[in-house]
């Protein structure tokens, strides 16, 4: 258990889940989700942005439209909450942010979640979003993949899924605290135990075994980006905090990309919750880090 005291609007709602968690072990998957559409609290309502229901490829999700948006790019937002939880609905305020900041539009993607749709069915509904896409006349370079958290992991893997088949790859890919490693092996989920108010070794255990309950092989790279080649990927930027439990996955995400040639922007800062972004509006943490982001696609 943390340590600390919760002292911001994001490790406040965690603290509070985990409590929530802890009192009710055998909470239902349905029940989880539920709880999670409550991440959407801590991100403040972003002036100026619209918001419209659609389906794209076959996924649903929202269009974030912001006013005087350059309608030539679009943001593709992959939602965190370990491939089983989380919703366009709890990420729209954080994508309006980010894609008012930027100046061009979002699609959050409703990609289909598991247990029931195991690995690769998130993957495969990212590529379908980026042909739905490019049938609209949104090239691929002007597609710009944002993943929080396990959404971080299905936008790299679409974009190696791409390149598997020989596809023009989108130009800049975006990740905020990533979860990539299936194989649960982060050194840091332990070291920063006593400043996560989310992050167990033993609930990611539980997401990891819901999406590869297909049995999947956790080193696949598609899977597990920890094993990939990132010979001629996209400019990467990763967006974490050195306190928080995941920090490891940044770290070897950027050391792994470096490697291989990429091109990798790593942003660290201290003392902040998984995916702090999300506070976007309400700390002046995640304000600053939606404009770095911001000004690093331009």
């Amino acid at each position: 258990m943390p340590t600390a005291q919760p002292s911001d609007p994001l490790s406040v709602i965690y603290s509070q889940w985990d409590q929530e968690f802890a009192a009710h072990p055998e909470m239902s998957l349905g029940l989880m989700r539920w709880v999670f559409e409550d991440w959407q609290r801590v991100t403040s309502e972003p002036s100026n942005v619209r918001y419209r229901e659609s389906t794209e490829g076959g996924v649903p999700g929202i269009w974030v439209l912001p006013d005087d948006a350059d309608r030539s790019r679009v943001l593709l937002e992959l939602h965190g909450g370990g491939f089983a939880l989380g919703s366009s609905n709890s990420h729209r305020k954080l994508a309006g942010h980010l894609a008012k900041k930027t100046g061009v539009t979002c699609f959050v993607a409703d990609f289909r979640l598991a247990p029931e749709h195991p690995f690769p069915a998130q993957i495969d509904d990212a590529v379908s979003v980026i042909d739905a896409l490019n049938e609209q006349g949104v090239a691929t370079k002007n597609i710009i993949p944002v993943g929080d958290s396990a959404g971080a992991s299905i936008a790299i893997s679409s974009v190696l899924k791409l390149r598997e088949g020989g596809r023009e790859l989108p130009e800049q890919v975006v990740t905020m605290s990533p979860w990539l490693d299936m194989e649960n092996t982060g050194e840091t989920i332990e070291t920063n135990a006593d400043t996560d108010f989310l992050i167990t070794r033993e609930g990611l255990q539980g997401n990891i075994d819901r999406y590869l309950c297909g049995g999947a092989d956790p080193r696949d790279p598609l899977v597990n980006p920890l094993y990939a080649d990132f010979t001629g990927f996209p400019r990467l930027y990763i967006c974490a905090s050195d306190t928080e439990s995941l920090y490891a996955d940044s770290t070897r995400l950027a050391a792994q990309a470096e490697a291989h040639g990429a091109e990798v922007t790593l942003s660290i800062v201290h003392g902040q919750q998984h995916v702090f972004p999300m506070q976007a509006g309400n700390l002046a943490a995640a304000d600053q880090a939606i404009a770095e982001i911001a000004d690093w696609c331009r």
